[in-house]
């Protein structure tokens, strides 16, 4: 039996198909979440291991490590019925496993080979589109989905959403112009497509176009904002565009509407919450209790440090806000210790790039501006191994510019702001380093 992209599925249930079909509109569009429709595919034929293994992706997908062992459980309920799967499932088995090791490398590696034997297999793009974004590999963001595109017809109902994700990857790349046209022409049939939202969101971030942001964000804000798991970050977005024109009670407003902790929220959705006070809390802004209810609902266990970089460092920026630096330092140590024992890619990232970044944090927070910026300023070039986007990562650069503001070296403050200028134009954000650094 064929999928409907003419991908071969080792089960002869209709049903089951079609509920797995489902299950992957979800996971590409966020739209709720996909474990009912997964069952109910399990359901229809529960000696098809697919739907197990889309349940297991979909959990390290998370990078979540309360999930980490329900997605081995999954895994391992999945290898017995290995052995009647076709190639590409087992292909797919196989870079589970690698993801599930921590070896994000590898997995990745894995999905660009069945790629290469099937270019509309939807399961495999969405996975490593996801991982080379958590990779900081923006080459193969734009790259991997161009490798398939052409492959895809037009009229099939996932299409939309892979044109999404090449606008994301083309503007990684600084592709602005094509980014913001493929990501409009994503947008221009009945598709509901939030990453083609994000997409335009991020060119408009880049080039400093905060008020057609804004309104860009209000246009489309029923796409994103209702019933979607991507409404957090999004919202983040929506409140970034009010504080590049220092609009602080709107960011803020913003912040409630979209980033308020919920016990419920996975760590993906925190990290937003964490980025945008911490931007806040860099321009002085008094934001209230927010910083200590973001706290109260983390993970805060062994088995949270270490597993993702940017995860660990956007955490310590939690206790930070909150005044908690004795907690922030036993964080750091313990993050540190779990690093060292991990046996995953992110080993390397941790030791390289994530711990140098949190030390730089810590030391900014505890008054040590000089310090702050002899520990960050070196790591900027390797940052994008950490993860995240353009956009996530000029965290960094905002810092290092505060950090100068506050008595640290003036003329590492004043370079950045002129990569700035030259990137976008002068934005009231901007304007306000400027005035803080003496530089006109």
């Amino acid at each position: 039996m064929l999928d409907p992209r003419g991908n071969p599925v080792s089960t002869r249930s209709s049903a089951a198909v079609d509920a797995s079909e489902r299950a992957l509109w979800r996971m590409m569009s966020f739209y709720g979440v996909p474990i009912d429709d997964l069952a109910a595919a399990q359901a229809a034929d529960p000696q098809w291991p697919l739907p197990l293994l889309m349940h297991a992706g979909f959990l390290l997908s998370l990078t979540e490590p309360s999930v980490l062992a329900d997605a081995r459980a999954l895994i391992e309920r999945a290898e017995p019925l290995m052995a009647q799967a076709n190639a590409r499932e087992q292909a797919h088995f196989a870079a589970l496993r690698h993801l599930l090791a921590g070896d994000w490398p590898g997995a990745c590696a894995a999905w660009e080979t069945l790629l290469l034997q099937h270019p509309r297999d939807a399961l495999a793009l969405q996975w490593a589109h996801l991982f080379d974004f958590y990779r900081g590999d923006a080459i193969n963001l734009r790259q991997r989905v161009a490798r398939i595109l052409p492959e895809w017809d037009a009229a099939d109902a996932l299409h939309p959403y892979v044109l999404g994700q090449y606008a994301f990857g083309l503007e990684e790349c600084q592709l602005y112009a094509q980014a913001e046209e493929t990501g409009r022409r994503a947008l221009s049939g009945a598709a509901k497509v939030p990453w083609a939202i994000h997409a335009v969101a991020h060119v408009m971030e880049m080039q400093g176009r905060h008020l057609e942001g804004a309104a860009w964000m209000a246009q489309w804000h029923d796409d994103w904002a209702i019933g979607n798991g991507f409404a957090s970050h999004l919202g983040w977005h929506h409140a970034l565009f009010a504080l590049e024109a220092l609009d602080v009670g709107t960011a803020l407003q913003r912040f409630d509407a979209h980033l308020t902790p919920d016990p419920a929220q996975v760590t993906l959705q925190r990290l937003d919450a964490s980025a945008l006070l911490w931007r806040l809390h860099l321009l002085g802004a008094e934001v209230g209790p927010r910083w200590r209810e973001l706290v109260e609902g983390w993970d805060w266990s062994a088995q949270a440090a270490g597993l993702y970089p940017f995860n660990d460092l956007h955490a310590l920026l939690a206790l930070v806000g909150s005044g908690e630096l004795v907690r922030a330092q036993d964080w750091l140590a313990l993050v540190r210790t779990q690093s060292e024992h991990a046996t995953g890619s992110n080993r390397a990232v941790a030791r390289e790039v994530g711990l140098p970044l949190m030390q730089g944090m810590l030391g900014f927070a505890q008054g040590r501006f000089a310090e702050a910026i002899q520990t960050l300023y070196p790591v900027r070039a390797n940052a994008s191994r950490f993860g995240g986007s353009h956009a996530q990562r000029d965290l960094i650069d905002q810092t290092l510019i505060a950090a100068a503001a506050q008595g640290g070296d003036k003329s590492v403050g004043r370079a950045l702001l002129n990569e700035r200028r030259l990137n976008k134009p002068v934005t009231p954000l901007t304007a306000h380093w400027a005035t803080h650094l003496g530089h006109h």
